[in-house]
């Protein structure tokens, strides 16, 4: 997982971590560095220091020997005194001419590439144009690193007389003791360091991420249709506290934001289905003003007809205010639904109760089981059931087929009662699918459109939904699911 995915709180924590792991191998590092460094600049100093010895021991051996100063008898004046001097200095000597041939040794057999009876050129080269006239070659051999320096010797007149050739072994054992120690030590505190470092990186995180996780839990709790609660967080850093701050103003004009929002969706929805209720009002009222206008018109006491006439006269205003107590009745129903009981009834019974109001000869019931038990209202019950048996009747008379047929079927599926109204009327065109359920949606031309409404708001108002499938003009299918609640 990527570092900048992980949570706030594991950030700290691993950066602390990292923190510490890379200071203690940097310092080891540096350590290590130093020490080497320290260890070339001793060797290098001891070496310095062993030639200038050598050299002055040299000096005073040229001085009290009998034998001419030259080149030629170099061999016979250290003939003894290069085993005094191996044995002082406790180091090997070699004596080349000015050509690089060796003139004498400290030791009888050679250590193989660090001296040969005769010098490479290149160190010749470089030993001639140096302006000291002193070589240091650094070279391995066997796992063994060597220093080996070359210089002139001279007579009293500096006239140079021979090549001095002192190979050093550069012995590192105790420096790497002392390294080795200094390392052990340097783990030991970096480790006590790094267990700090983890307790400290914990709860230092675990204080900052606290708040946070506080704020975040409150901002997803937030919601618009409920009461939200102010977060108090005291002996917080001023980040945080400023956070905080800012939740809280926001929290308190989301109140005011939604309470202006309820108010003004009342108000639009009142005013909204009072438009609709008026509409409807009116499509009754202007036939029974046009059938009361003609009556006044055409009313004759004499006519032998009267009474019929009065009596077409009554039946159409009886029609009319019939039409307008339905849309009162609908609008009320859906407006102030009465309050729900929970009552432990059996759906079976209740849903063929529901049924006998109905005439029609092709309303067909089943029922997996003759009681299913559920925890409902029962008059809410019926008014599912009539709802969407009413519905399907209406589908079946827009189109009026050759063998109408609505089937109500009930039955059981694990903790669920199911409940399907199918009938073979008009069906629901695909794009009015999503429609159906909307308050004052209705593709009829008469009724305002609640029915439906009123169904889904019952049956979620129980924890439960409704759905449809339809083929348009052929069939459609209303199923309800209630949980049985036992």
């Amino acid at each position: 997982m990527k570092f900048y995915t992980q949570s706030l709180r594991n950030r700290i924590f691993l950066s602390m971590l990292a923190l510490v792991i890379i200071a203690s191998i940097l310092i080891a590092a540096v350590t290590v560095y130093q020490y080497r460094e320290e260890a070339a600049d001793y060797h290098r100093d001891r070496l310095e220091r062993k030639q200038e010895n050598i050299t002055k021991h040299i000096a005073d051996v040229l001085d009290e020997t009998t034998f001419p100063v030259e080149t030629e008898y170099v061999p016979l004046i250290f003939k003894d005194e290069i085993y005094k001097l191996k044995r002082i200095h406790n180091l090997e000597l070699y004596f080349y001419d000015l050509e690089g041939s060796l003139l004498k040794s400290s030791k009888a057999s050679f250590v193989r590439d660090t001296t040969k009876t005769c010098l490479p050129a290149h160190i010749m080269n470089v030993l001639n144009m140096s302006s000291d006239k002193v070589f240091v070659e650094e070279f391995e051999e066997a796992g063994i690193q060597y220093q080996s320096s070359y210089s002139y010797i001279t007579d009293a007149s500096f006239k140079p007389l021979a090549i001095l050739n002192l190979p050093y072994i550069e012995d590192d054992g105790f420096i790497k003791k002392e390294l080795r120690e200094n390392l052990t030590r340097l783990a030991i505190a970096y480790l006590f360091m790094l267990g700090i470092a983890i307790a400290l990186a914990y709860f230092l995180s675990k204080y900052i991420t606290k708040s946070l996780n506080t704020i975040s839990q409150k901002i997803i709790d937030t919601r618009l249709d409920k009461r939200n609660k102010r977060i108090n967080v005291t002996n917080t850093t001023e980040e945080i506290g400023n956070l905080v701050n800012a939740y809280n103003g926001m929290i308190d004009e989301l109140e005011a934001s939604a309470a202006t929002l309820a108010a003004n969706e009342r108000e639009a929805a009142w005013r909204e289905m009072a438009k609709q209720v008026a509409h409807e009002i009116k499509n009754p009222l202007t036939p029974m003003r046009l059938t009361v206008q003609s009556f006044q018109r055409r009313f004759n006491a004499a006519d032998p007809d009267i009474d019929e006439k009065i009596n077409e006269y009554s039946n159409t205003l009886i029609q009319q205010i019939d039409t307008m107590s339905s849309i009162a009745s609908a609008f009320s129903n859906y407006a102030q639904m009465p309050a729900q009981k929970d009552e432990t009834l059996n759906v079976v019974k209740i849903t063929k109760l529901a049924l006998d109001i109905f005439n029609e000869p092709y309303i067909y019931f089943t029922s997996s089981e003759e009681e299913i038990i559920a925890k409902f209202d029962r008059t809410q019950l019926i008014r599912v059931i009539t709802n969407l048996v009413k519905n399907s009747t209406q589908a079946i008379n827009q189109i009026e087929p050759e063998e109408p047929r609505i089937d109500v079927n009930i039955s059981e599926l694990d903790t669920e009662v199911v409940i399907t109204v199918s009938d073979n009327g008009i069906g629901i065109e695909p794009e009015n699918a999503d429609k159906i359920f909307e308050p004052k949606f209705t593709t009829k031309n008469s009724g305002m459109g609640l029915g439906l409404a009123m169904v889904k708001t019952i049956v979620e108002n129980y924890k439960g939904t409704i759905s449809s499938t339809s083929q348009p003009g052929m069939a459609t299918t209303f199923t309800v699911r209630i949980p049985r609640q036992l």
